[in-house]
């Protein structure tokens, strides 16, 4: 395996941070579980453990189906939601079953179900250590730049709006009003330009649905809308089912606007020109996720996407699908990806030549690893870069 000079790709790194006009980021599940907010599979171990009764029987018949079908992975939380949901949809949410279980049963179990997520995931928000993500979006708020500042997640915590609130960051969803904020699409058709009031918001997509979103249900005119609501003081009593993780079928769906704008503007966002897009957290696993993003890498050639993963293996899964993208680039502790190609980190210091530099914000030379695969690191990393560790903390106090 070839080697790779990573001072060398290292000052090309901080030269992309400190010239780029446009950055943007994905942040995916590492970024939350960095913070103690559990992963997926974690959140499916905790579900199932929380379950009782009648719920955790038609859980295991769900889990036990897709365990048959799904071999070459655990089957996960997010597997059996999608499952849960075709049997409501098939069943028209009757008495009719489908391996055992009833629309009836899918309905409550999907409303338990993520009612469980709910007091599971907020739970460990009471215990996590917000400080990098407060750190990450203060140093995002103060960056120079002539473009709008966009993040998109498929983590539906409540970690991102709690940071942002706490260090009074302003941000926009495409929700508007105050009472109970309805979802307009219109106010996210257009990229920001230049002039406009809010161009030094903080754009977040929650692509995977959110904690405070809700479907209300329009009684008189038997439809549904996503509304977003504040806090909950006692989730069990709410009437409305959550908005986390939504099916295929939600994508598909022309009044379940929030996940089809969101992706429209994920699309357009990726060709919009220069840009430097990061991935952190991300395992690509997601395939309707995977083909908005190589097909911009192709179409875009001006896009200029990195990788920062927590894990080798994830490094070389990735290269067996995206070899021929020049302009994709994957940092992983030992191993990278650079130019197409799949190599080793190579660390020497001589390659400072002469003027000595720190690195222990991003090599750890005990273990002889890069250390931007753990968002705390990648936070540090950017900040340090920034020189405005000062102005950033002041922010975050």
């Amino acid at each position: 395996m070839e080697k790779i000079n990573l001072v060398r790709e290292i000052k090309e790194l901080k030269s992309q941070l400190s010239y780029s006009k446009n950055i943007g980021f994905f942040f995916g599940a590492g970024t939350s579980c960095a913070l103690g907010i559990p992963n997926v599979e974690q959140l499916t171990d905790l579900t199932r453990t929380a379950l009782v009764s009648d719920f955790a029987k038609t859980f295991k018949l769900v889990e036990a189906d897709l365990t048959a079908t799904i071999t070459t992975r655990k089957v996960n939380i997010e597997d059996i939601l999608n499952q849960i949901r075709r049997i409501r949809e098939l069943t028209v949410e009757t008495s009719k079953k489908y391996e055992g279980v009833s629309g009836e049963e899918a309905k409550k179990l999907d409303k338990e179900i993520c009612t469980t997520i709910y007091e599971v995931i907020l739970g460990k928000e009471k215990t996590a250590k917000l400080e990098s993500t407060k750190k990450f979006f203060a140093w995002l708020s103060i960056l120079n730049r002539d473009f709008s500042k966009e993040v998109f997640t498929t983590n539906y915590d409540l970690v991102i709006e709690k940071s942002l609130e706490a260090s009074c960051i302003p941000y926009f969803d495409g929700f508007v009003g105050s009472y109970e904020p309805f979802f307009w699409p219109e106010s996210i058709d257009k990229l920001v330009g230049k002039g406009d009031l809010t161009q030094n918001w903080i754009r977040l997509w929650k692509i995977h649905g959110s904690l405070s979103w809700f479907w209300k249900q329009d009684d008189k005119n038997k439809a549904t809308q996503i509304v977003r609501i504040g806090r909950i003081e006692n989730i069990k009593a709410e009437k409305n089912e959550l908005v986390i993780y939504p099916s295929k079928e939600k994508y598909d769906s022309s009044r379940k606007q929030p996940f089809i704008a969101y992706f429209d503007r994920f699309k357009n966002y990726l060709l919009s020109g220069e840009l430097l897009f990061i991935f952190t957290g991300y395992s690509f696993s997601d395939q309707h996720i995977n083909e908005i993003i190589f097909n911009c890498l192709r179409q875009n050639n001006r896009l200029s996407a990195v990788v920062f993963f927590f894990k080798d293996e994830e490094v070389e899964s990735l290269h067996k699908i995206t070899s021929s993208y020049m302009n994709l680039n994957v940092f992983g502790p030992q191993k990278a990806i650079i130019n197409g190609n799949l190599g080793e980190w190579e660390f020497s210091e001589s390659e400072f030549k002469g003027n000595p530099e720190k690195y222990d914000h991003y090599w750890n030379e005990t273990d002889n690893k890069l250390t931007l695969g753990d968002f705390n690191s990648l936070v540090n990393f950017l900040i340090t870069n920034s020189g405005k560790r000062e102005a950033i903390e002041t922010i975050v106090k």
